[in-house]
């Protein structure tokens, strides 16, 4: 009897078994992980920016909103600071009233004269000098040296002349000359000469307007 015949019958099944697996591959443990992924490749949960094979996505670029008004930077206030040095202390607060009069009758022309007030403010009325206790006043006293810069800070310039004080206006428009009703006053932006009827206006640059209507 040949040695082959010898040998018992389970290693031949034995053998039998391993040149299958040699004939159809390698074969995987339940918990063998497939070639080419490991283990822990998988996205842990709460790992957003992990993808499959561990390939680290792209971070989302932050959205940046534009601003209401297409990024400009806010306007300064009226005036923006322009007298302060010159004006001292105290500084004016906001003005609250332009008080209009009618300042002169000419045969010509009438004058009309505007004055900005700020108050009511007792206290600051009376640090500049006014002691009869009013709590509405000019930003200094007739004849202060530092009333025009005070004004300045306080009123800012005219929209059409770029001069110190209000922009004046009959009708919703700007007082340009004789044929317009109206024009400003020399080199006083708070005087204004008058040519006709109506109701003008003197606005400050923070937008409070003084008005009076004139009957010739």
């Amino acid at each position: 009897m040949s040695l082959v015949e010898r040998r018992p019958l389970s290693w031949l099944l034995l053998t039998g078994a391993c040149v299958a697996a040699l004939a159809c591959g390698s074969l995987h443990s339940p918990t063998e992980a497939p070639p080419n992924q490991t283990a822990n490749s998988a996205s842990k949960p709460g790992d957003s920016n992990l993808v499959l094979g561990g390939t680290p996505a792209p971070s989302p670029s932050p959205s940046i909103s534009p601003s209401p008004d297409g990024g400009d930077q806010p306007s300064p206030s009226p005036g923006a600071g322009e007298g302060a040095t010159e004006c001292g202390q105290p500084l004016p607060p906001a003005i609250t009233i332009v008080d209009v009069k009618l300042h002169l009758r000419g045969t010509d022309n009438w004058v009309l004269d505007s004055t900005p007030l700020v108050g009511p403010d007792a206290d600051y009325c009376k640090k500049i000098g006014f002691t009869d206790g009013r709590a509405v006043c000019p930003v200094r006293p007739e004849g202060n040296p530092q009333r025009s810069a005070c004004e300045l800070y306080a009123v800012g310039r005219a929209k059409d002349t770029g001069r110190a004080g209000p922009t004046w206006y009959l009708g919703g428009r700007f007082c340009t000359g004789k044929s317009s009703g109206c024009e400003n006053n020399g080199d006083n932006q708070y005087l204004l000469n008058t040519y006709v009827s109506g109701s003008f206006k003197a606005c400050i640059a923070s937008g409070v307007c003084g008005e009076l209507a004139v009957q010739r």
